[in-house]
């Protein structure tokens, strides 16, 4: 079947590629290279000032005039105690006297959620965005009321079905389907509830028979065959994030570029885990010497999400100037082996071509 559904016209594609957001990665000419392929390019604006998030958008509408989406942090902001944030960066200080530094005397709140930031929101009404997408959860009924006042679709992450009921009352055009096979982190609403860890073709299964919102799926997704598999499994387009990360436009480091490479080659066994210990929430990342650290039996309680990231920056920083990149945040999905090192554009026509010869050239 190649026929795009409708939400997919209407923004512009015309192959159902979906680069995923990626803070940190994406940039303005990977999201534009994707679009003028014909495909979705998106920013992750989670992590960027109102100001950097601005100047993100013009430069990737001064690269193209075809639409591209954009992706904001929904999380409830949690208070972190003094001694639980006490106890984590003692516990890590031994990591940091590894590389001759001292961890920081207190963790800040480097994040601010979408759902605590009017700037943000005027800010995206202002620039009339095609779509707009959520992790985390979803916006406030006012939040989502001045975006689609604006002309935007809005579209948000979701790991259940409980998770899709909340999307769908909320009036989310489209859901995000996102498997556990996913890379970087779940985008679990309540990071402290249970998580059945849903597979993407399970969840597609799940969702397809509790609503008729239109679904992209994410998890694990690399080639044109995956993109067929969840195009038959219900999904209207998939999302591809770690292929896109491999991508010549993304932000990915030499080491996080070299540590991909390293994993098609890599022995038997999993090169990727699930991990809260970089950031307060679960995420998925190659395996490395943070993830290591973090399945230790003597971790204390995790302070919560963003504040664990910063205690996980600032260990990165002092291991870099180390020489280590063990540390780093190398989100990568579970098909991270099938890593392919080309432009975006050609990643898009080579899906394309992939799924509409029905995944046998991707086999």
């Amino acid at each position: 079947m190649t026929e795009l559904h409708p939400v997919l016209r209407r923004l512009g594609m015309t192959t159902p590629i979906v680069q995923a957001p990626m803070a940190g990665v994406s940039t303005p000419a990977l999201a534009a290279a994707v679009s003028e392929a014909g495909g979705l390019g998106s920013l992750g604006l989670g992590a960027m000032s109102v100001e950097a998030a601005r100047a993100a958008i013009r430069e990737t509408r001064r690269l193209t005039d075809r639409p591209f989406s954009v992706n904001l942090f929904c999380h409830r902001s949690e208070e972190c105690a003094p001694d639980r944030a006490a106890a984590w960066l003692e516990w890590l200080r031994p990591e940091f006297a590894r590389y001759d530094a001292v961890p920081p005397e207190s963790l800040r709140e480097i994040y601010l959620s979408f759902l605590d930031n009017d700037a943000m929101l005027t800010m995206l009404a202002e620039e009339r965005l095609a779509l707009v997408s959520f992790h985390f959860g979803a916006p406030s009924a006012h939040a989502a009321n001045v975006l689609r006042r604006s002309g935007a679709l809005l579209a948000t992450s979701v790991t259940s079905v409980l998770e899709a009921q909340v999307a769908d009352a909320a009036g989310m055009d489209v859901l995000i389907a996102q498997g556990h096979e996913a890379g970087g982190h779940r985008g679990v609403f309540d990071p402290q509830g249970a998580d059945r860890k849903l597979p993407l073709h399970t969840l597609l299964g799940e969702l397809s028979q509790t609503t008729s919102t239109p679904l992209f799926a994410a998890g694990g997704l690399m080639n044109g065959r995956d993109v067929a598999a969840v195009l038959q499994a219900g999904a209207c387009a998939a999302q591809l994030g770690t292929a896109f990360v491999a991508a010549d436009e993304s932000a990915a480091s030499p080491a996080y570029r070299t540590a991909l490479a390293a994993s098609g080659s890599a022995s038997e066994g999993d090169v990727t885990v699930m991990t809260s210990a970089i950031s307060g929430r679960p995420a998925r990342c190659l395996v490395n010497r943070f993830t290591a650290l973090g399945a230790r039996n003597d971790r204390p309680a995790t302070p919560p999400y963003p504040y664990a990231y910063d205690a996980g920056k600032a260990l990165d920083a002092a291991a870099r100037a180390g020489g280590e990149s063990g540390y780093g945040a190398f989100w990568a999905g579970s098909g991270v082996r099938r890593s392919r090192f080309i432009p975006a554009a050609q990643l898009v026509a080579t899906l394309t071509r992939e799924w509409r010869a029905g995944g046998a050239e991707s086999a």
